[in-house]
């Protein structure tokens, strides 16, 4: 499971990096901008929801476990 997560977390910066280079680059030398960056936004987005949903369902099915401080105080 740990793969998996740490596999989801690189694909998102890669494509949160994509989205910078097309930034940088779309439209210069007489080019026309292209819709490329926003794609790269929007599967970073996408990856982030799927990410999210991924662990709530290793939460419920019992195969990662909270840990950390307990509540109440």
């Amino acid at each position: 499971m740990s793969y998996l997560i740490a596999f989801a977390f690189v694909a998102i910066l890669g494509s949160l990096a994509s989205a910078l280079y097309f930034m940088m680059k779309d439209g210069t030398d007489g080019k026309a901008k292209t819709s490329n960056m926003a794609r790269a936004l929007a599967i970073r987005v996408g990856l982030s929801v799927l990410l999210f949903i991924c662990i709530l369902l290793a939460w419920k099915f019992g195969f990662i476990q909270p840990t950390g401080l307990p509540s109440g105080g």
